[in-house]
């Protein structure tokens, strides 16, 4: 009866979990973005950022950003909320970032966020094709 009892506590288990593995498949797919789509909603950033390796404008250079601490672009002056933001710019920092700025960090001084959490997924895709690795 134990073993029968162990058998169907898994089941339960395994079950449970199931909805997990799809949620996490299916946003692992779609923080996947298309780096294609992605470079055409970086024109919209382009006004204040560039992709060229220390090339900073109004906001800081993208190149390499993926990864990078939140702060951390050499010659860039940044506001105090991001010198002090203790944040690795991964997918999910970046796609809360690029969605509501002043409300993922108050006191950043980008003001301009993306409407579509898609655009958001390719511009990220395209961020990371802008490396040296």
């Amino acid at each position: 009866m134990v073993s029968h009892v162990t058998g169907a506590l898994a089941a339960l288990a395994c079950a449970a979990s199931f909805p997990a593995i799809l949620t996490t498949s299916a946003a692992a797919q779609e923080a996947a973005g298309d780096p294609a789509a992605g470079e055409r909603v970086y024109r919209q950033c382009a006004t204040c950022h560039s992709v060229a390796p220390g090339e900073n404008r109004a906001g800081p250079h993208l190149f390499g950003i993926v990864g990078q601490s939140a702060g951390a672009v050499e010659g860039f002056r940044y506001s105090r909320a991001m010198r002090e933001a203790d944040i690795v710019w991964d997918d999910e920092t970046l796609t809360a970032y690029l969605i509501d700025p002043l409300g993922f960090l108050p006191g950043t001084t980008m003001r301009v966020g993306l409407r579509n959490p898609d655009d958001a997924a390719d511009l990220i895709a395209y961020l990371r094709t802008l490396s040296t690795e």
